[in-house]
């Protein structure tokens, strides 16, 4: 069955970037509302961003100037790029979407990525 697939995850030294991609496993499939979010170990699960389908984004105040979600039209993905990190942006990184169909946009449902591991040394 379709599935959200997560990518850019790794290790990345304080100040640094990395740039953390999500789309569905089919490409017939979109994601329309959508967002990431976050869990840090011992942590609660915490919103990151989100981005609608008509392009309105919502920041966690603790990312708000270095983190930007965005669209990927060509493949059909929403990016978090995420700049100037702090070790406390360490945590594992979770890709949130509705998904629906490009054509007709009939909805799937609301699914989940596996998570990837976002880590920043100090």
């Amino acid at each position: 069955q379709v599935q959200l697939v997560e990518s850019g995850g790794g290790l990345v030294q304080a100040g640094g970037s990395l740039r953390l991609s999500c789309a569905a496993s089919r490409s017939i499939f979109t994601i329309n509302d959508g967002g990431w979010y976050r869990q840090a170990p011992g942590k609660q699960r915490e919103l990151v961003a989100t981005i609608t389908s008509t392009g309105t984004t919502n920041y966690a105040d603790s990312v708000k100037g270095r983190f930007t979600i965005s669209r990927d039209n060509a493949n059909n993905a929403v990016v978090l790029q995420m700049n100037s990190l702090k070790p406390e942006d360490t945590a594992a990184y979770y890709c949130n979407g509705e998904l629906v169909s490009i054509i007709g946009r009939f909805v799937l449902g609301d699914y989940w990525g596996q998570g990837t591991q976002v880590t920043v040394s100090s």
